[in-house]
């Protein structure tokens, strides 16, 4: 069985809301291979430098983001939303 027929065996036992995100997550990947750049991304550029215009807290977000993936810092798991709310208090 191909992997496009195995992901289709799992993807039609999810839930109308679960498959949109699998179809979500392909389009993306799609878009990284054909080059384009995330919409999201693309809208918050500024037109003359081409960099990226969000607010700073987003932008330290996304570069400990960057950092985790990396490897320059550990990446934080958490077992469930109530232990990672405290944690984030925690940080404040």
């Amino acid at each position: 069985m191909s992997n496009a027929e195995l992901i289709y065996e799992e993807v039609k036992t999810l839930s109308e809301s679960r498959s949109a995100q699998v179809l979500d997550f392909v389009k993306h990947i799609k878009q990284e291979e054909a080059g384009e750049e995330c919409p999201i991304c693309a809208k918050h550029r500024d037109p003359v430098t081409g960099e990226l215009r969000f607010k700073p807290e987003i932008m330290a977000g996304m570069q400990d983001v960057e950092d985790m993936i990396s490897g320059k810092v550990p990446a934080k798991w958490y077992n469930s939303l109530d232990e990672m709310m405290v944690a984030l208090d925690e940080d404040d």
